[in-house]
């Protein structure tokens, strides 16, 4: 049997940006992206701490050390700048890989830029 487990998490992000006439998905600084070991294309949950939503995209890659979280598309709707949200990537596991799961968890500050890494 495969579980969904958790994969990694960034937490605290802050939105820099809205884009609403474009493809669609959340564009995240690709450093973010590399140590949270996240891809661009990825399927992710985005949790908005300022309003309580909760919606699943996909991600693009954003400049490297910009510090970039942009909501684009219908996903700009679901923030505002400055709101603060956390990502969440999943995976698909058996049972002899859960037992050697380490999930990644990156902590940022204010300015999107890395505070914190653990491995859960």
């Amino acid at each position: 049997m495969l579980r969904i487990m958790l994969k990694s998490k960034i937490y605290y992000l802050n939105i820099t940006d809205l884009q609403l006439n474009y493809r669609g998905s959340i564009t995240i600084d690709e450093e973010l992206m590399e140590i949270a070991d996240i891809l661009a294309g990825e399927r992710v949950e985005v949790l908005n701490l300022n309003n309580g939503s909760r919606i699943t995209t996909y991600t693009i890659k954003g400049e490297r050390g910009s510090g970039i979280v942009c909501l684009n598309g219908p996903a700009a709707r679901s923030g505002c700048k400055g709101d603060r949200i956390i990502v969440l990537s999943y995976g698909l596991y058996n049972e002899e890989e859960i037992k050697k799961l380490n999930v990644k968890l990156v902590e940022v500050d204010e300015k999107n830029k890395v505070k914190n890494t653990f491995l859960g």
